[in-house]
Formats: C-alpha cells, structure tokens, sequence
C-alpha cells in the first residue's frame, strides 16, 4: 500500500492497463509532455510515445470521434476531454455514437472506450468550468457512468473502465487531485455498479458520490455528536447503480437524504428519491430529501460560489429535520 494522490492514482491505473494491453492508448488535449491540467499523464509520453499518448488540437468532437472509431475497430481508447465542461462538445458523438453504435449495428460491434471528463467546483474556476454534467449523461442508454471519490478508487474503476466493453463517461471530481490515501497498486479492477458504505449509521441513509463525499463524511461526525447515526453511501457508479445496497439501507433506517453537487433540478438525487420513493414506500419515516446547487450558474466570486456549495452544516441541517419526525 503506498499513499498517494488521486491524479497519481489514476496515472498509475492508466499506465498499468497500456503495459497489460498493447490496444490501450489515450488521447487528448495537452496530456504530452505537459501531462495533463493534473499530472493524470505525466511521463507516459516519453514511456509509451507519441502513438500512445496522442497530444491532439483543442476539437472535442474530432477527439471524441477519432476515438469511436479507433474503438470499434479494435482498440481501446482513453479520451481526455479536460472538463466536463467541454464534453457538450462532444455530445453528439458521445450520444448518437458511441452509446448507439452496439445496438443500432445489432451487437456486432463494441465500442470501449473510456470517456474522463473532470467535474465540479474548484475554487474561482466560473460558470465555464466548474460544472457538473453527470445526470446528462446517466440519462442515455449504453453509457455507464462512473465518479470515483478516493484514490484508491480512481485506481481500481480506471482500470475497469478501460477494460469494460462499453462506453464509460469517467468523471474524476478536480478538487480531489491532490487529495491523498492509501492505494494498493497490485489491486485488481473494481467492480463497476458497486457502492461502498462509508459510514455505518442506524437513523439516516446518506446517498452521495465524487466530491461530495468529503462534505457528507464531515457531516456525519458533526451529527454523531449530536447523538444522530447517519449511513454515508458513496455510490461510485451512478450508471448503474447500486440500487441494492441503497434499498437495504434505507429499510434499515427509513429515512433517505441524497446529496451532490450539481444543480438540484434534474440531478441524478431526484432518480434516486424517486426510486426509493417507489419501492420503498411503507418503510420511509419522512419524506426523502434531496441536496443540490441551486440552479443558477457557477460564480467566479468566492463567496458567491460557497453559496452554491452543499456544506457539511446544511446536511447536518437537513438530518436534523428530517429525524425529528416520526
């Protein structure tokens, strides 16, 4: 086990997986020499060269195009498209292509290719650039959708992501890149679909993902202390999603707070709540509730922007009220 950082997490799972497989290769804007906006890349240029780790023009749709295509003919692609941002511009390919491409061709081919796009908040990065896309792209069939919260999990579900046969939208969150925990790099792949439970809690199920975690971790020890048992749930996979564990959950506790950062209206919390709303009903103590931004687009001003951040003492909030009912 070494500790290490989630950028370096991942440059380790992405290198494993070009030494095992010789059709894996990456590309992408500025990940040569530069090795990418966090080090994702570094040194794996000069290791596997210019054929491998393609250094392209700022085109989203010409990357995420060439990629299909290298995908379907046999090849394992590895798309950096910087920001999530920035994958609307690729949203065409992305949506018509590559999620369709297996089915319309009536499963005669396959296209595997790993798709990162960086999401969330970091510090005065503005509306272009701190945005968080993950229920678009949840919402197209063929897509699975993965956002890893810890380095060792940008370890184990990069490589699944670049072994799996389908197209994977992976959605590192930017401020985690210098976080850091223990990483067994001998690991095998992680499981796609598979949540963890970060927390054990008795009162309330606590559902989050990617960079959210952090928040909801930090609530859950502040409402210990005010003697309330919360479950922290961190999905990993939002596509698919681990429905099971989350319906075991909240049977046990009866009570469900979803929380994330992207905007609250049409995020992927409202599926979750209404899933559970669904199936679960007989069992729920309160109504669910969901966690989100407000809809209003990111602001560049600091004390603007924390306003639209889900803050450990807003969940706590939202506990309380919620376990003070029946």
């Amino acid at each position: 086990m070494a500790v290490i950082t989630y950028a370096q997490a991942a440059q380790i799972a992405l290198r494993q997986e070009m030494l095992r497989d010789p059709r894996v290769w990456a590309l992408g804007e500025d990940i040569g020499p530069e090795g990418g906006v966090a080090g994702q890349y570094l040194d794996l240029q000069r290791e596997f060269g210019r054929q491998r780790i393609v250094d392209t023009p700022i085109s989203e749709s010409t990357i995420m195009g060439s990629a299909i295509g290298a995908a379907i003919c046999g090849t394992r692609p590895v798309v950096e498209l910087r920001y999530a941002d920035f994958g609307l511009c690729a949203a065409d390919e992305i949506v018509n292509q590559a999620a369709k491409a297996r089915y319309m061709l009536g499963g005669q081919v396959r296209v595997p290719v790993v798709i990162r796009q960086p999401i969330g908040f970091r510090e005065g990065m503005a509306a272009q650039h701190s945005q968080s896309t993950e229920a678009w792209w949840i919402h197209i069939p063929g897509l699975v959708v993965v956002a890893p919260a810890t380095p060792a999990d940008n370890h184990g579900l990069l490589k699944a992501a670049i072994r799996s046969d389908d197209p994977v939208v992976y959605m590192e969150h930017k401020e985690l890149w210098t976080s850091t925990g223990e990483v067994d790099e001998g690991a095998a792949p992680a499981v796609l679909g598979k949540a963890a439970i970060r927390r054990a809690g008795s009162d309330l199920t606590l559902v989050t993902w990617s960079g959210q975690l952090g928040d909801c971790l930090l609530a859950a020890d502040a409402a210990q202390a005010d003697g309330l048992s919360i479950e922290v749930i961190d999905l990993r996979t939002l596509w698919p999603w681990d429905r099971d564990t989350v319906f075991d959950s909240v049977a046990r506790t009866g009570r469900l707070l979803v929380a994330h950062q992207a905007v609250t209206v049409g995020g992927f919390g409202a599926e979750i709540v209404a899933e559970v709303t669904e199936h679960l009903f007989a069992a729920l103590r309160c109504p669910p509730r969901r966690l989100g931004a407000p809809r209003t687009p990111v602001p560049y001003a600091q004390p603007l922007e924390a306003l639209c951040r889900v803050a450990p003492a807003r969940i706590v909030s939202c506990a309380h009220q919620m376990c003070a009912q029946a």
